[in-house]
């Protein structure tokens, strides 16, 4: 029968194994009948029939003429001379006949002799090639009955198995034409079937097999001349399927193993495949099929129906035995073992080293002969479903590794990200892929190939394989994901996947992202890691980008805060490479990648809010080795081929790389949200910080000397072991932290510390920093201090220049001034934060900078270039630094005047001041006193360049009050009446409750300068001797605007968005005031109290502005403790993600006061009693006394510990012992709250279960808030009375659970970061429980809880827009001021914290939550230095991201003894406050009544978005 032939594809070498040894000689059988079984083996060529009798009438029938001796008696035998050529003759005559043209009679004389052993055995190869040639023709011309027995049969096999056939792999044999006749005869006579009929001949049929496999695999790895002919492998090709195909029996299971088993030649050396591996010795793996796999595959797909069969039933058979054990015992326990430990025995490493070959050998049939496997599918699919997890996860990986079309070599390596690479990736390149991509193409092993669709092919099994996702064993979730991944990223194995079942893989690997099991979240990491550029974008890219909540990008950015560390680390390097490939698009405008990847770096360094000192490591290392990475751009080395291929002859110049690198820097920041941009702006903050430290620390080490010291050997070792504690606080592990530093001092190379100096030095350009820290690296690699590069490495990025170089700031000075690329925003912002931080970079360019100032000068009909402002700052903050570099030439000290006189905006004018005064010698106070006599000639409001005088003379009152002594009284009759007093814009209905600084009328702006002015006039006033006499009437003037909600005016209504931000503004100058010790004794306890309701106020910016700056300020220890206090007022905060991180960073205080053994935060329990109980909505009815309960249950949440609770209590008694200082008839209030607080901190400590045990210790309270009670008998009376009625012990229960719900609530959400946007009843809805949880029992008291009308009781309110006033506790309104004493509060501090308020550099232990306000903000209010310091005090406050709160940020991650945060907010800062969700603000507040309770806002406020 007819068949076709394939011929195989050119082989590879492969190791040859040694042929077995002649078999011994076979005893020579009586001559028997051989069996007639070939009749139909007749060769394609002869006609075949079942009449041969009837051709041979016709053909003339020959006899053999040969009549040689060819046996020979025992002794005498022939020479083998003789006998060859006697052979060859019989050779070439037998050759010429035909089939049935030959007497048969006269052969058998010949065949006899031929079959006899003496032949078949001779040592000769001549005698043997020649006696096989002879055989296949005797068995060719006798067809269909051989004239051999049984034995003899198996003896000639045995010579063409053994001998014949093996020498066809050796071209260069003499008798290699004999050997191919040989092949080709039994091939094409099909006399090789004849095998099979041999009695016990499988051991020649498999040594056939075998043989043949091993001999092809050997000549592959020949050099050219000695490989096999392609017609050779054909021929044995197709007599091996012919065994296989025309075998009337069964196939023995022992070659069908032989078969299989070719298979696994693909497989890497060892027979192993690591998917974490694979690449590292690519050169040892086959780039093509061997020739041995490619002729199984051939007998496979050429025999496929029979294969099917034999196939199926060999891996039944090898299932079965190696998975015995998920049936049984795995039979390796002892005898003494028990049944129990039996039974939960798992398999042995043979067992699954069996079962998993075996899978492998499927995996790698699949790409082979699909078509074979049809019955192994349903036994594959069966391990799927069962009970035990080895048979799961096997079964789940090889059916992955199947749909993908990865076989026994394993899947192709992953591909490599290089985010340093220039010129940046291109979507649509060709080249898409790097170079190990590329390789792998060439690779046919490890090239992922499927034939066909297993999903259509196998659908059934491909659902149940899809459906191991959701397997109760994380491991099975993890390797199907890891699935998922190979599916997609290969295309199902390049033949494509419907988008049904894309989506639905996308799908499920988005759920594994953010899976229960840490295993599962990485394994879903590291299959992201499997996709080339393109194909992220592509195609996990539609599901959306980063800022969608649900798309694979979100949920890899979500990983970036992941408890585990191995997964967040995956996570964040993944994302920061992917953002770093794709920044090209990016800043291309290229739409896919923009939408996919633009908010990546906010995602990242949003993290810095979670104050992990182990995240924050890790954020250095992605920020420096990913986003910007410190090679970029690499365009030489090996790392950089691929980007100088592209980039061309020219080249890239030093200037060039610091031009691109500045480019990546300013786009990342345009990147950035705006909570994402001040977590940037504090790490960068940290470098001078770290710089001066690590500084020190080179510096000890020289004196250290490697343990050699020279003289005082105990200061030397004392400071070097603080320097190592003050270090390791800002480390995960200060304990190795100290051991890596005390290897590196120890090492003592002098090499290694002037790196380090060129590393921190602020002087030190780009290049030369990345070379330093590039040869410390390579330095230390080589010696056993190379542990020391984990703390090394991290530290260096802290304190060296690498983002703010001064070899980047030309480029962003360029942009800045001009909006390429829309860069001018975030360049003045670097611009901004340099003046601020670091001055010392502007060192180089100060010429620059100073030829910039006098090219823009203003005159008085000439307006400056806006952009000049940040120009004025980089110099003021230079100057400041360096006053003695200044030159103040004429021309200079001339345009600076100008621009004090005529600038715009404003804050130009003031920093032009701040430079003339850098000096501040006589010659200053001259000019000053110049500057101020032209400044207020004519000066009236809405005179020319009013706003900018204005801002001059604020900066003069503080900085030189000397000159502005004589004009004081001119100056405060303008700021007064002429300003304040007046109102000029007539208010509407239509005002808006907020507007941006950009967006402030001229009035309002000079209100602002007004005020500043006044209290510049104070701070400068600081030494007077009628310093606090004067003092009192800007509190008195400052405490009317918060009283009145910025309403100054008599006569005329002021517009509601100039209240606003006058309140706010009247409120941070309060705060600046009270940095000054001698003020802050002036302020009394009323003032105070209703400071603290600007926490409270109606619109969000309020708020915002006021907790950011008084974090700030208490961060920085500006502020006395007390002041901690009003934070505890926005527990009834409706934007949750404010509200949380006032909460984180209260937690952070704590922890910080905790370290320093200082129980400050317990103390205030007794301030905030007295806060509360003369809040303006405190009431004793049971509704609002519920309400104040979630007061004290948010200040035990952030403060409570198991050590301190009995403190706190102690505290809360405490109070029942003293009366109202501030209005002894209203003590009951005092006495109510006291036993309100004590009920809720005993049913939190129950709810905790911790053990309470009474505090020993006395505790005082404030002086100035309490005084003493008039006699024993009235404190026995207080302290025998209850104040609070029984009935509210079931309301608290409520509110508890209702506070464990909620918590229930954040844990199952604290995967991932809420939306980017909310829809409006985000707030509400959090509002609505809170009132549930208030207000649950309010049925049972019969009280209505529809629409308040008159709505005194804010927690009964179900209209959803009208909850958010009410939750605010309604202290956004006017209110009456009391006329209650008011008391000094000289003596209370020192009661309970001294010490507190001492400074140590670099011990702040904040929580960056507290970061500052938005850029260029006329609110913010800064004090970060001195008197002496002024301007920079005054900078801050009118800039967004002011200097103390940009220090706060800054410093506040930087020291964390290796502490965790306790909860972070996990909300996005940029999406948190979109509290449009809060209702419109009704118009009538701005008249809202005075008389308590009753005149709450029954409307919600307007917040901005």
């Amino acid at each position: 029968m007819a068949r076709r032939r394939t011929r195989a594809k050119e082989p590879n070498p492969v190791e040859a194994e040694e042929h077995d040894p002649m078999q011994d000689d076979i005893p020579e059988p009586e001559p028997e009948p051989a069996s007639a079984s070939a009749s139909e083996a007749e060769p394609d060529h002869v006609p075949a029939g079942d009449d041969d009798q009837d051709q041979d009438d016709d053909v003339e029938q020959r006899s053999l003429e040969f009549d040689d001796e060819l046996s020979w008696r025992p002794a005498k035998p022939i020479p083998s001379a003789t006998l060859l050529d006697r052979l060859e003759r019989l050779s070439k005559e037998l050759a010429d006949f035909d089939q049935g043209g030959v007497q048969l009679d006269s052969l058998k004389h010949v065949a006899t002799s031929l079959a006899h052993r003496n032949l078949l055995q001779h040592k000769d190869r001549g005698v043997k090639a020649y006696t096989a040639c002879c055989l296949v023709d005797i068995l060719r011309l006798f067809v269909p009955e051989a004239p051999f027995t049984d034995d003899q049969l198996k003896m000639i096999f045995t010579l063409f198995i053994k001998d014949i056939l093996p020498a066809l792999f050796d071209p260069t044999n003499p008798y290699n034409s004999q050997h191919k006749y040989v092949l080709m005869s039994l091939s094409d006579v099909k006399s090789i079937l004849l095998l099979s009929e041999i009695h016990g001949a499988d051991d020649l049929l498999l040594r056939l097999f075998n043989s043949t496999f091993d001999g092809v695999s050997t000549s592959s790895r020949a050099s050219n001349e000695e490989q096999v002919a392609k017609d050779v492998e054909i021929g044995l090709t197709e007599m091996l399927m012919e065994v296989i195909d025309e075998s009337p029996g069964s196939i023995p299971a022992t070659v069908i193993d032989a078969i299989i088993s070719q298979f696994l030649r693909a497989a890497p050396p060892g027979g192993g495949r690591s998917k974490e591996q694979n690449g590292k010795q690519a050169t040892l793996l086959h780039k093509t099929e061997p020739a041995a796999y490619v002729m199984a595959k051939n007998i496979c797909n050429g025999c496929a129906d029979k294969m099917s069969r034999y196939v199926s039933q060999y891996f039944s058979d090898v299932i079965l035995n190696a998975s015995r054990f998920a049936t049984k015992s795995n039979g390796f326990r002892h005898a003494e073992e028990s049944d129990e430990e039996d039974g939960h025995s798992g398999p042995s490493e043979a067992d699954l080293k069996s079962l998993r070959q075996a899978h492998m050998l499927i995996r790698e049939l699949w790409r082979a002969a699909p078509t074979i496997l049809q019955n192994v599918v349903p036994q594959l699919d069966a391990e799927l479903s069962a009970d035990n997890v080895h048979l799961r996860i096997i079964a789940t990986e090889a059916f992955g590794d199947m749909i993908s079309g990865i076989g026994a070599a394993g899947p192709p390596a992953p591909p490599t990200l290089d985010p340093a690479a220039y010129p940046p990736l291109r979507l649509m390149d060709d080249a898409i892929g790097t170079p190990p991509v590329i390789d792998t193409e060439t690779n046919a092993l490890t090239r992922p190939y499927s034939p066909q669709s297993f999903a259509q092919t196998h659908h059934a099994t491909y659902r149940n394989f899809v459906g191991r996702k959701n397997d109760k064993a994380g491991t099975i979730r993890a390797a199907w994901v890891t699935a998922a991944g190979y599916i997609l990223s290969t295309s199902a194995g390049g033949i494509g996947l419907s988008r049904e079942d894309e989506t639905e893989l996308i799908k499920g690997l988005v759920d594994k992202l953010n899976d229960s099991e840490e295993k599962v979240r990485l394994a879903a990491v590291k299959a992201i890691e499997l996709f080339t550029f393109r194909d992220v974008i592509l195609k996990l890219g539609v599901t959306g980008g980063v800022e969608k909540e649900g798309s694979i990008f979100a949920s890899l950015a979500d990983r970036c805060r992941d408890r585990k560390p191995a997964v967040r680390v995956d996570a964040m390097v993944l994302l920061g490479k992917l953002w770093a490939v794709g920044a090209g698009e990016i800043s291309d405008g290229q739409e896919a990648v923009t939408a996919c990847l633009s908010g990546v770096p906010s995602r990242i360094i949003n993290a810095f809010y979670a104050n992990d000192p182990d995240l924050n490591v890790l954020l250095d290392r992605v920020l420096f080795e990913c986003l910007v990475p410190l090679k970029y751009p690499l365009v030489k080395g090996k790392g950089g081929k691929s980007a100088a291929g592209s980039q061309g002859k020219g080249g890239v110049t030093a200037a060039d790389q610091d031009r691109i690198r500045a480019e990546r820097i300013l786009l990342m920041l345009k990147s950035l949200d705006v909570p994402a941009q001040k977590a940037f702006f504090a790490m960068q903050a940290r470098q001078p910080q770290f710089a001066k430290g690590v500084g020190i620390f080179i510096q000890q080490c020289e004196a250290y000397n490697g343990g050699v010291i020279d003289g005082n050997e105990d200061k030397v070792k004392t400071s070097l072991s603080k320097t190592f504690q003050w270090l390791g606080g800002f480390f995960p592990e200060p304990l190795k932290v100290r051991g890596d530093l005390q290897k590196f001092a120890k090492l003592n190379d002098r090499r290694s510390y002037q790196l380090v100096k060129y590393a921190i030095e602020s002087e030190s350009d780009f290049k030369t920093v990345r070379r330093a820290i590039s040869e410390l690296i390579t330095k230390l690699q080589g010696t056993p201090a190379v542990v020391c590069l984990e703390t090394l490495i991290p530290l260096l990025y802290r304190s060296s220049c690498l983002m703010f170089n001064r070899s980047h700031l030309a480029t962003i000075m360029d942009y800045s001034k001009s909006d390429k690329d829309g860069f001018a925003a975030v360049a003045h912002l670097v611009l901004n934060d340099i003046s601020q931080r670091n001055p010392d970079i502007f060192k180089a360019h100060a010429e620059d900078l100073r030829r910039e100032i006098i090219e823009h000068v203003p005159s008085d009909k000439k307006i400056n270039d806006p952009t000049v402002v940040d120009i004025l700052k980089a110099y003021s903050s230079y100057a400041k630094k360096y006053p003695k570099d200044i030159n103040y030439d004429r021309s200079f000290t001339q345009s600076l005047m100008s621009y004090a006189q005529y600038a715009s905006p404003p804050r130009a004018a003031k920093y032009a001041v701040n430079i003339l005064l850098a000096k501040g010698d006589d010659k200053s106070k001259v000019t000053a006193t110049n500057l101020l006599r032209n400044i207020m000639k004519g000066l009236e409001y809405g005179s020319s360049h009013f706003l900018a005088r204005l801002a001059s003379i604020s900066q003069l009152e503080r900085l030189v009050p000397s000159v502005t002594a004589d004009s004081d009284e001119a100056i405060r009759d303008l700021t007064i009446n002429q300003i304040l007093r007046q109102v000029r814009t007539d208010a509407t209905e239509k005002d808006p409750s907020w507007v941006d600084d950009a967006d402030m009328s001229e009035e309002l702006q000079a209100k602002c300068l007004s005020l500043r002015i006044l209290v510049n006039q104070a701070l400068a006033a600081e030494r007077e001797p009628d310093a606090e006499d004067r003092v009192k009437v800007v509190f008195k003037l400052l405490k009317t605007f918060v009283v009145t909600e910025g309403e100054f005016c008599k006569t005329k209504d002021t517009p509601l968005h100039h209240k606003k931000r006058l309140r706010l503004l009247a409120g941070l100058l309060m705060l600046k005031l009270c940095t000054v010790k001698a003020y802050d004794e002036k302020l009394e306890p009323t003032s105070f109290n209703k400071m603290a309701e600007l926490v409270q106020d109606s619109e969000l910016q309020v708020r915002r502005h006021f907790m950011e700056k008084l974090q700030n300020y208490l961060t920085r220890e500006k502020l006395r403790p007390r002041f901690h206090t009003i934070l505890f007022l926005v527990a009834f905060e409706p934007a949750s993600d404010l509200k949380n991180r006032v909460e984180t960073w209260i937690r952070s205080r704590a922890r910080y006061y905790e370290e320093k053994k200082q129980r400050v935060m317990e103390a205030l329990m007794g301030r905030l009693i007295p806060l509360l109980a003369h809040h303006p909505d405190y009431s004793a009815e049971m509704d609002d006394l519920v309400d104040f309960a979630s007061y004290f249950l948010f200040y035990l949440n952030a403060i409570a510990t198991e050590d301190n609770i009995s403190l706190i209590y102690r505290y809360t008694e405490r109070v029942k012992q003293v009366q109202d200082g501030i209005n002894p008839k209203a003590s009951d209030n005092l006495y109510v709250l006291s036993d309100l607080a004590s009920a809720v901190i005993r049913k939190y400590q129950e709810r905790k279960g911790w053990i309470f045990q009474a505090h020993p210790d006395k505790v005082g309270v404030p002086s100035g808030l309490y005084t003493a009670l008039p006699s024993a008998e009235v404190a026995q009376q207080i302290a025998k009375k209850l104040y609070i009625p029984d009935e509210i012990d079931e309301r608290l229960d409520d509110l508890l659970r209702a506070m464990d719900r909620k918590k229930k609530r954040k844990s199952i959400h604290e995967h991932g970061d809420p939306p980017a946007k909310r829809p409006r009843t985000q707030v509400k809805t959090v509002i609505r429980e809170k009132s549930k949880a208030n207000s649950s029992k309010i049925s049972s008291s019969k009280k209505k809880s529809a629409k308040p009308k008159k709505a005194p009781k804010p927690k009964k309110h179900k209209e959803e827009d009208e909850v958010a006033p009410s939750e605010r506790r309604r202290s956004g309104r006017a209110h009456k001021v009391s006329d209650y004493k008011e008391r000094a509060d000289e003596d209370d501090e020192e009661e309970m914290l001294e010490g507190v308020a001492e400074w140590d550099y670099g011990e702040e232990n904040s929580d960056v939550e507290e970061s500052g306000s938005d850029e260029g903000s006329e609110l913010s209010d800064d004090d970060d230095d001195d008197a002496e310091s002024a301007d920079e005090e005054e900078e801050a406050e009118e800039e967004a991201e002011g200097e103390g709160e940009e220090e706060h940020e800054e410093e506040a991650p930087a020291k964390r003894k290796g502490s965790k945060v306790a909860s972070s907010p996990k909300g996005k800062a940029s999406a948190s406050v979109k509290a449009s969700v809060l209702a419109k603000l009704d118009r009538t507040s701005r008249a809202r009544g005075r008389g308590g309770r009753a005149t709450r806002d029954d409307s919600d406020m307007e917040v901005d978005e």
